[in-house]
């Protein structure tokens, strides 16, 4: 639903609430400034900001279990770069079923183990060269 338009061209849409908005396939901005330490891992900050996550929550999904994430000896938080990819999984998952985020790690790790067995099959299928299969 739209508006008349601007005097410019551009016409106005009205803000959309979450359960009308529709679904995006990625979640993770990314940024050019995000800065990386040496050994390439992101701070609670930089995460935070290119997932579009309160840091509160992503502390909570690590206490979870959710997300990995490491320790330094002051105590902050320091992620790999495919936490991003894991925080814009379960920002879809969320979205997209009615899970509390407690129940979000079985379906994580349910969902992992599925991808395991494909790459499984599909390697196991790449070694055999039968074509008197078909999967139609």
């Amino acid at each position: 639903m739209t508006t008349a338009p601007r005097p410019g061209g551009e016409s106005r849409r009205p803000p959309t609430t979450p359960a009308s908005r529709p679904a995006i396939n990625v979640l993770v901005r990314t940024t050019r400034t995000t800065t990386l330490v040496p050994d390439r891992r992101l701070g609670l900050d930089a995460v935070a900001r290119d997932s579009g996550l309160h840091p509160d929550l992503v502390r909570r999904f690590v206490a979870l279990g959710l997300v990995d994430a490491t320790r330094d000896a002051g105590g902050r938080l320091w992620f790999e770069p495919s936490a991003l990819a894991t925080l814009a999984r379960i920002q879809r998952l969320r979205a997209a079923l009615p899970l509390n985020y407690a129940s979000m790690g079985l379906v994580l790790d349910l969902l992992d183990r599925i991808s395991e067995l494909e790459d499984a099959l599909r390697r196991s299928n790449a070694g055999s060269s039968r074509s008197d299969e078909s999967w139609i």
